[in-house]
């Protein structure tokens, strides 16, 4: 199988398998058919081959981006004018979003970063209180109860034939400190490699945001293949 033909059958069969604390929902875009239709062009377009790839790790999907589209940090705008995808989606833009695209642009091109590197997040799923963005971290009975659906995701991606010598992450703070305490204890990773996470870069550190980009670059960069 292809790279591309794991990750849709492994988004499609995502369900959760956790019970929600009151007032929190789940958002899983990948039973939305209009999503799963653009996931498959993207992760086709990308994806469709066997080569193997590093793992970035975000926090969970953001109801403005992966939320919508099913592809980590890539909003309806930067879906269609990034990669090429025509899509329907109202064009509102995640910061999250438009920073990655930047950096991507700066990396290279969505080709040729998307065929080095597979983001995904710790949750797949995404989470809302009050209809409003929830980071699975910022409710305690929350991030425990994730725990095993955490690494049943983790495990079954890195069957996609992702390498296991570094993980980014994508947070330098609770994110961080979730992913590498997981990793003590299920060693997926030799390594844990700490980012800025796009969104706190855009709304706190938006005039170094270049700076930021030649972080990521100087990091990633580390792995890429001439």
């Amino acid at each position: 199988m292809t790279v591309a033909a794991k990750i849709l059958t492994f988004l499609q069969q995502l369900e959760p398998t956790f019970p929600l604390p009151n007032s929190i929902a789940v958002m899983n875009p990948f039973r939305q058919p209009d999503t799963l239709r653009l996931c498959h062009l993207f992760y086709q377009k990308f994806y469709n081959d066997r080569h193997p790839r590093s793992l970035i790790l975000g926090i969970n999907p953001g109801r403005f981006g992966g939320g919508i589209t099913g592809i980590p940090f890539t909003d309806p705008v930067r879906l269609q004018s990034g990669c090429g995808i025509d899509n329907d989606f109202p064009k509102r833009q995640e910061l999250s979003s438009v920073f990655i695209y930047d950096m991507i642009a700066a990396f290279g091109g969505p080709a040729l970063f998307y065929s080095q590197y597979y983001i995904s997040s710790i949750s797949p799923l995404g989470f809302t209180r009050d209809q409003k963005n929830l980071n699975y971290y910022d409710d305690k009975q929350l991030e425990d109860g994730i725990r095993a659906f955490v690494v049943s995701c983790l495990q079954q991606q890195l069957q996609f034939g992702l390498k296991t010598g570094t993980v980014y992450c994508l947070g330098e703070g609770k994110n961080f400190a979730y992913l590498s305490k997981l990793n003590r204890d299920y060693r997926f990773f030799d390594k844990v490699v700490a980012l800025a996470h796009p969104r706190f870069i855009m709304q706190y550190k938006l005039k170094t945001k270049q700076q930021y980009i030649e972080q990521y670059l100087c990091q990633l960069g580390q792995e890429r293949r001439p």
